[in-house]
């Protein structure tokens, strides 16, 4: 038996049913409408797409969603204003704090932290099982050890994958890849995919005797569980990938495409957003760039002094969401120290005239939407790309850590709307590289046709969303399905 076999069995027994409140119109003590729960992993990232999918369900087709997260979203500094942000229809449960061993890697983390919270999960289940009409049971790639449990309640289990087709693809080889060779070759070659060399994969799946790998590994096999995967990607982002996974093949799931899940940027989540706004409505059109690598992307202090002298450099406006440096690049974490105290000595000062610098966070779906914005300098998290590619932002792709090199390739080198920038020997960005690439998405020919492209993109992006399209039929086949279930 596994460790995570092991870790799992101890919470596959039944526990106490708990009562959960549910507004609902009811007969008989049982709501009619369709309920859907929905289950993030831990982190931003899993949650904010799943919200949107709740959302679009509960406003667009009548149902009842009950979004659970895990303990850690309670501390965070914008969990009132996301639960206020929620549609009615919509409700929110976090579930209660678990113990999780100390200085584990991060997918053992999250994998075990779903676990310690199965019985509370069981609990909340089966008091909305009382009460609503269930017809299926939403986990994210972190989530699958959640499906035994549903099947106990009778609810149909599905798999949210917030990402895109590129990652499914190597998700769903990767178990009979791992039974028939020692590691994954140099390039990795998948049908409907570019070729993804050593540097483009995901750290993850490169050693495959650690904890880490073994997890994921678990969590891959257990796909064949769900009833069907939803994807946050739309096809014509994706076609030559999607042409291939949606060929019916024995034994593997329905494969929905119902992206691009985006905010629409209608919430007011900080302080910092009339800050930024207000700065970004004296700019003039399409003149600044935006520079943000995620919630949890931070740069060394080496990395950091070169960014902002590089921006300096480019001579162009910038707004640039900072984070205090960490020991190791691309680390999960960072702080909200006062910038003044790692940024290069009165840089805040000498670019007064054409930058702005804010701290930890700002609203980045307005941002990307503001008419002065003209570039995005990302990390290539999946959702920031969905976010880019809505609004019609060409990219400059600088990814960090987990599929982001992988998002930077398609991004770069299949859709031709990211320009890449090139580290040093000793794996640094230098001012010199940041500035030219920069002036080349401001100004240069490269940057023109990756900006035509995005547009492009967007015409596609809102084209799938739309009646008739094909992300609003895939959606519009899978309400169908629930709403017919029993």
């Amino acid at each position: 038996m596994t460790s995570q076999e092991k870790s799992l069995e101890k919470h596959q027994q039944p526990a106490a049913a708990m009562e959960v409140e549910v507004e609902a119109e009811v007969e008989g003590g049982v709501d009619l409408s369709p309920h859907v729960v929905m289950l993030s992993s831990p982190g931003m990232g899993h949650l904010i797409p799943l919200a949107e999918f709740a959302r679009r369900l509960a406003v667009h087709h009548g149902f009842s969603v009950t979004l659970i997260a895990t303990a850690d979203f309670a501390s965070s500094s914008v969990h009132r204003v996301f639960v206020d942000s929620l549609p009615p229809g919509v409700a929110f449960v976090t579930l209660p704090p678990v113990d999780v061993p100390d200085g584990m890697d991060i997918t053992a983390t999250i994998s075990l932290t779903i676990v310690e919270s199965l019985p509370a999960l069981r609990r909340i289940v089966s008091g909305l099982k009382r009460t609503a009409r269930l017809v299926a049971f939403v986990a994210d790639l972190f989530g699958t050890d959640t499906f035994d449990l549903a099947s106990e309640f009778g609810i149909p289990p599905f798999i949210f994958f917030a990402s895109n087709l590129f990652l499914l693809s190597l998700s769903l080889h990767l178990p009979a890849l791992h039974e028939t060779m020692p590691r994954l070759p140099d390039p990795v070659t998948l049908p409907g995919c570019l070729p993804m060399h050593w540097a483009d994969l995901p750290i993850v799946v490169k050693d495959w005797t650690t904890e880490e790998f073994m997890w994921l590994l678990y969590h891959l096999k257990r796909y064949e569980k769900a009833e069907g995967i939803l994807v946050n990607s739309f096809q014509e982002m994706e076609p030559e990938t999607a042409a291939v996974l949606k060929e019916k093949k024995p034994g593997q799931q329905p494969i929905h495409l119902i992206g691009p899940l985006v905010q629409n940027g209608g919430s007011s989540w900080s302080p910092e957003e009339s800050l930024c706004l207000k700065w970004l409505d004296e700019q003039p059109d399409a003149s600044v760039v935006y520079v943000s690598l995620g919630s949890l992307g931070v740069l060394s202090r080496e990395q950091i002094k070169e960014m902002a002298l590089g921006m300096e450099m480019s001579g162009h406006g910038f707004l640039w969401v900072v984070k205090s440096p960490a020991a190791e690049e691309g680390a999960a974490g960072g702080s909200n120290a006062d910038p003044e105290s790692y940024l290069p000595e009165c840089f805040l000062e000498r670019t007064k005239g054409t930058g702005l610098v804010v701290s930890f966070w700002a609203p980045q779906v307005r941002i990307l939407s503001h008419r002065a914005v003209g570039g995005f300098l990302t990390h290539c998290g999946w959702s920031s790309t969905l976010e880019s590619a809505v609004h019609g932002v060409p990219m400059i792709a600088w990814p960090l850590y987990a599929e982001q090199p992988m998002n930077a390739l398609m991004l770069a080198d299949r859709l031709k709307v990211a320009l890449r920038v090139k580290a040093g020997e000793d794996g640094v960005v230098r001012r010199e590289e940041i500035s030219a690439a920069v002036a080349e998405l401001m100004e240069g020919e490269e940057g023109r046709a990756a900006r035509e492209r995005v547009r492009q993109l967007q015409v596609a992006a809102t084209a799938a969303a739309a009646v008739g399209g094909t992300s609003h039929e895939a959606l519009a086949e899978v309400v169908a399905k629930w709403k017919d279930s029993s």
